[in-house]
């Protein structure tokens, strides 16, 4: 990378990352995409999310700035300074889930998911689903709302809010985590190597009808999904020095 990377700069749609798109690029100069060596991307974590999507397999760095809500996955909106913030920003490389679900009229469908893969009920009634790893029936009958993988980047994601673990950034796990269990009760949930071939097995799928989703994409009426770790696919963020994800993972476990 040059003194000055070829910077291109990204906004989501909303009011203030708009406005803070026009700033930025009042101020520095750009590239187009095909031709930068960062990506500047302005808006909250579900528009991190579409960036990195964007970019899958690119390996282009893509360094956010808060102009959303949550901004787990960014750093602070400064102006001032963005081209030193960008010379000494730390790196974190992660590494997507893939899923793969076959529906009850037996098609397919593929996605990717950089925080989680999720199965969801779709009516009133509870969710019953078998839970295969590695080819072995660890859980005969999970009966619940739903269930989800998240990556370590995704587990302060929808994984927290359904009380599962956060996840060192660069751990080599997998948080397998139940959504409102009511048999059993109890289990928590587990860690997985993220090596492991996770598979659900939707029981009484017409009675009581599944979907899965990966990210954003949505996959209806689904009676298997098999979900694992692409390490094929290398996804970069930056953040500002002394606030990697690993710092805020941390910091994110000794909060009320």
């Amino acid at each position: 990378m040059s003194d000055i990377p070829r910077i291109a700069f990204t906004a989501s749609s909303g009011p203030d990352a708009q406005a803070g798109l026009a700033l930025l690029r009042g101020m520095y100069p750009e590239v187009p995409e095909a031709e930068a060596e960062i990506v500047v991307a302005l808006g909250g974590d579900g528009f991190m999310l579409e960036v990195l999507h964007r970019h899958l397999g690119s390996k282009l760095p893509i360094y956010g700035m808060n102009l959303g809500s949550v901004g787990f996955l960014m750093n602070e909106f400064r102006p001032v300074g963005l081209l030193e913030r960008l010379s000494s920003a730390e790196r974190a490389v992660i590494h997507p889930l893939r899923m793969r679900a076959t529906c009850a009229d037996g098609s397919r469908h593929g996605a990717i998911a950089i925080n989680e893969v999720s199965l969801l009920r779709e009516t009133r009634q509870a969710a019953k689903i078998r839970i295969w790893i590695d080819g072995q029936a660890r859980m005969e009958e999970l009966i619940c709302d739903g269930v989800l993988v998240s990556s370590p980047a995704g587990s302060t994601a929808y994984n927290l809010s359904a009380h599962g673990p956060i996840l060192p950034i660069d751990a080599a796990l997998l948080a397998l985590t139940p959504i409102s269990a009511f048999r059993p009760r109890r289990w928590r949930g587990a860690l997985l190597p993220h090596k492991a071939q996770v598979r659900f097995e939707v029981l009484e799928a017409a009675k009581r009808p599944v979907s899965a989703v990966a990210d954003h994409a949505e996959v209806r009426d689904v009676i298997q999904v098999d979900v694992v770790e692409d390490r094929s696919i290398s996804l970069s963020m930056l953040f500002d020095a002394g606030r990697n994800l690993n710092e805020r993972i941390l910091t994110e476990q000794f909060v009320d």
